[in-house]
C-alpha cells in the first residue's frame, strides 16, 4: 500500500526549486517561447483542426486524417522534405535538452546517460507492449463510438525509401515528444514549485492537445499515455525507455499501417 501511495502521490524533490522571482519569471517566459514554436503551437493547430472537423456536415468517424503525407510530387524531393521534418523534430528535442543543460542540470538528471542500456531497452519494450495493445483498442473503440476520425498514419507512396523515412520519423517524434513534454516540461515545472501530480497532469494534457486533430479519442488516449509515461519517468528518472517505447509504437503504427493498408478490413 505504501508503494502504491508513493506512485500515486510522490513527493516533489525540493532541492531544485527556483526561489528568485526574476529567475522564475524567465523560466515562465522560456516555457512559453519553447512551446510556442514546438508542440504547444501544434496543439493550437490541432484544436482548430478538430473544430473544423466538427463543423463539417460529415460525422467524425466518416472523416479521415493522415499523419505522414507526401510533401512533393518528385520522389527524391519528397524524401528530402521528409528528412527535413526529422531534423526539425530532433532539433525540438535538442532545444529542451540544451535549455536544461544551460540551467545547470546534467543529462543524467533526466535519464539521458548511457549507464543502463540493457535495462532501459527492456523497460522500453515493456512500456511499448503496455501501451500499444490497449491504445489500439481505445482507438478502434473511439472510432466505433464516433468520437474519433479515421487515422491514416501514412499515405506515402510505395517507394524504396518509405520504410526508412517512416522509421526516422517515428524516432524523431519519440525524441521530440518525450524530451519536451516529459524531461523538459516536468523538470521546469519542478523548478517552479509544481507538485509531481500537478506537473504530471499538465504534461499529459499538453501531450493530448497536439493529438486533438485525431478526435476526442486521440486526445484521451494520449493523455492516458502521458500519465503513464510521465509517472514512470518521475519514479525511475530514465528517459530513454520512454523514447524507445514511443519509437516502437510509432514504428508499428507508421510502417505497419503502410503494409496493411487495403489488405485488412478491421482498420478504419
Amino acid at each position: 500500500m505504501a508503494k502504491l501511495r508513493a506512485w500515486l502521490a510522490p513527493e516533489r524533490p525540493g532541492d531544485d526549486l527556483i526561489q528568485d522571482p526574476g529567475e522564475r519569471r524567465l523560466v515562465w517566459i522560456e516555457l512559453v517561447i519553447v512551446f510556442a514554436v514546438t508542440l504547444g503551437l501544434s496543439g493550437l493547430y490541432s484544436l482548430l483542426s478538430l473544430v473544423d472537423a466538427l463543423l463539417q456536415p460529415v460525422a467524425l468517424a466518416d472523416q479521415t486524417v493522415a499523419i505522414n503525407v507526401p510533401q512533393a510530387k518528385a520522389g527524391l524531393i519528397d524524401l528530402a522534405k521528409q528528412l527535413l521534418g526529422v531534423i526539425r523534430l530532433v532539433a525540438w528535442g535538442a532545444l529542451g535538452t540544451y535549455l536544461l543543460y544551460r540551467s545547470g542540470m546534467r543529462l543524467a538528471a533526466v535519464g539521458l546517460d548511457r549507464t543502463r542500456i540493457g535495462k532501459d531497452a527492456a523497460a522500453g519494450v515493456g512500456l511499448a507492449a503496455l501501451i500499444g495493445v490497449p491504445g489500439l483498442g481505445l482507438y478502434l473503440l473511439g472510432h466505433a463510438l464516433g468520437i474519433n476520425l479515421a487515422v491514416a498514419p501514412s499515405t506515402l507512396d510505395d517507394t524504396w525509401w518509405r520504410p526508412i523515412a517512416l522509421t526516422l520519423l517515428a524516432a524523431g517524434n519519440a525524441w521530440a515528444e518525450e524530451m519536451l513534454v516529459v524531461g523538459y516540461l516536468i523538470s521546469r515545472l519542478r523548478h517552479l514549485g509544481f507538485r509531481e501530480n500537478a506537473s504530471l497532469v499538465t504534461a499529459a494534457i499538453v501531450r493530448g492537445s497536439y493529438h486533438l486533430y485525431q478526435g476526442f479519442g486521440g486526445f484521451i488516449g494520449n493523455v492516458i499515455m502521458g500519465l503513464v509515461f510521465g509517472r514512470v519517468w518521475q519514479r525511475t528518472n530514465r528517459l530513454w525507455p520512454l523514447v524507445l517505447a514511443h519509437t516502437l509504437l510509432d514504428f508499428v503504427a507508421f510502417v505497419g499501417y503502410s503494409l496493411l493498408r487495403g489488405k485488412v478490413n478491421w482498420l478504419p
